[in-house]
C-alpha cells in the first residue's frame, strides 16, 4: 500500500522541523499553505517566521491594516493571497468566534481557500481524512499511476482527486500528508528527481517506462505579450521619494508603488504634475515576468525635487523615507530598485 511505504519514508526522511509544524495549529497550516502556493518552502519560512511573530493569531490578523499585512508579504508575490487572508480571518472573527472552521464546507466558503488548502487544514490541523492536490502531490501521482495529459485539465484533475482521495490512509493522516509533499518536493522534483530514493519506486509506471522526464506533461505555452512603462522616482532634498498607492486594478492592487507613466513625454508630464523637476536620469531598464505577461521598465530618477503641497492632501501619494518605505507593502522590483538607486 502507497500510505504504509510512505509513512516508513517519512518517519525517516521527512521534514519534520518546518515551523508551521510546531504547533501544527490549524492557523499556521492555513498561512503556509496559501504562502507556498507558487512558491518554494526555503523562501516562505523566513517570510512566515516574520508573520507569525507579527500577527501570532487569527484575531491578529483580522484586525491588523492591510497595509501592515502587505508589508509582511511584500517580496512573496501574489499579493492577492495576503488580502484574501486578511478578509478571511475577518471572516472568522463574525462567524466562526475567532477560529478557522474544522467543516470543510464553511472553509472553502472562505476567500482564498480552495478545495486543496481546506483539505490541508482539515488533514494537517485537525486529523480528518481530506486530500490535498497541491503540485507535489500532482506530480507524485501522475508518475506513478503513469497518468497522461496536462494535469490542470478538467477531466485529469478529476481523475487525480479520485485518486488522491482512495489513499488517505485511516491513521496518521497528517503524517501522510505531509509525507506525499515532502516527497514531491525533495525525491520526486520535477528536475532531476531521484527515483532511486523513492519508497514508491518498485511501483511506479513512469520509471518502468521511462516517462519520468515526460511526466507530468506540461501544457502548451503561449508567448507571454509585452507592456511597456516608465516608473519615476522622484527624490525631494529631503531623500524622500513619492510613492503611489496602486487602485483596485490591474496587478499589485493595492501596494505602494511608483508613479507610472505609459512613455517618456508623459513621464516628463506626471513629473511636473507631481512635484517641481530638473533634469531627468534614466536607470538600467529591467524586465519583470508576471504570469500572464512581461512588463518592461524604464526606471527615470529626478533628484532634488521640490514637493508640491497638493500631495499632502492626496491619500494614494506620500512622500516617503526609507524607512517608511520598510513598513509598506511594496512590489519586490519596485522595492528591489529603490533599494539601488534610493541614494543616487
Amino acid at each position: 500500500m502507497i500510505a504504509s511505504r510512505l509513512l516508513a519514508w517519512f518517519d525517516h526522511h521527512g521534514r519534520h522541523d518546518l515551523p508551521w509544524q510546531h504547533p501544527r495549529s490549524a492557523y499556521r497550516v492555513w498561512l503556509s499553505e496559501i504562502m507556498l502556493q507558487q512558491t518554494q518552502v526555503a523562501t516562505v519560512i523566513p517570510y512566515f517566521t516574520r508573520f507569525v511573530t507579527a500577527l501570532p493569531t487569527l484575531p491578529d490578523l483580522a484586525c491588523a491594516d492591510e497595509d501592515d499585512v502587505l508589508a509582511l508579504w511584500s517580496g512573496l508575490g501574489y499579493y492577492r493571497r495576503a488580502r484574501f487572508a486578511r478578509q478571511a480571518a475577518r471572516l472568522c472573527v463574525e462567524r466562526f468566534d475567532s477560529e478557522l472552521p474544522c467543516d470543510f464546507d464553511a472553509l472553502v466558503s472562505l476567500p482564498g481557500i480552495g478545495r486543496s488548502t481546506a483539505g490541508a487544514i482539515l488533514a494537517q490541523a485537525y486529523g480528518q481524512r481530506f486530500a490535498i492536490l497541491d503540485g507535489n502531490v500532482k506530480r507524485v501521482l501522475t508518475r506513478h499511476d503513469g497518468i497522461h495529459g496536462y494535469p490542470g485539465d478538467g477531466a485529469i484533475e478529476k481523475q487525480l482527486w479520485a485518486l488522491a482521495e482512495q489513499l488517505i490512509p485511516r491513521t496518521r493522516v497528517a503524517d501522510y500528508t505531509q509525507a506525499i509533499m515532502d516527497l514531491g518536493a525533495t525525491v520526486c522534483r520535477r528536475a532531476k528527481p531521484d527515483c532511486d530514493a523513492c519508497p514508491l519506486a518498485a511501483t511506479c509506471v513512469a520509471r518502468q517506462r521511462g516517462l519520468v522526464d515526460q511526466l507530468p506533461m506540461r501544457r502548451t505555452r503561449k508567448a507571454l505579450p509585452v507592456r511597456q512603462t516608465v516608473m519615476l522616482l522622484l527624490r525631494d532634498s529631503q531623500g524622500r521619494i513619492l510613492l503611489e498607492k496602486r487602485g483596485p486594478q490591474g496587478v499589485w492592487t493595492g501596494l505602494w508603488s511608483l508613479p507610472e507613466a505609459a512613455d517618456p513625454r508623459e513621464a516628463q508630464v506626471l513629473a511636473n504634475r507631481h512635484a517641481k523637476i530638473g533634469r531627468p536620469h534614466s536607470l538600467e531598464p529591467f524586465t519583470h515576468t508576471f504570469s500572464h505577461y512581461r512588463l518592461d521598465v524604464t526606471p527615470v530618477l529626478y533628484r532634488d525635487t521640490t514637493n508640491l503641497a497638493t500631495i499632502a492632501d492626496h491619500d494614494r501619494l506620500r512622500w516617503c523615507t526609507r524607512a517608511d518605505a520598510a513598513k509598506l507593502g511594496l512590489p519586490a522590483p519596485v522595492r528591489s530598485l529603490l533599494d539601488h538607486h534610493w541614494h543616487d
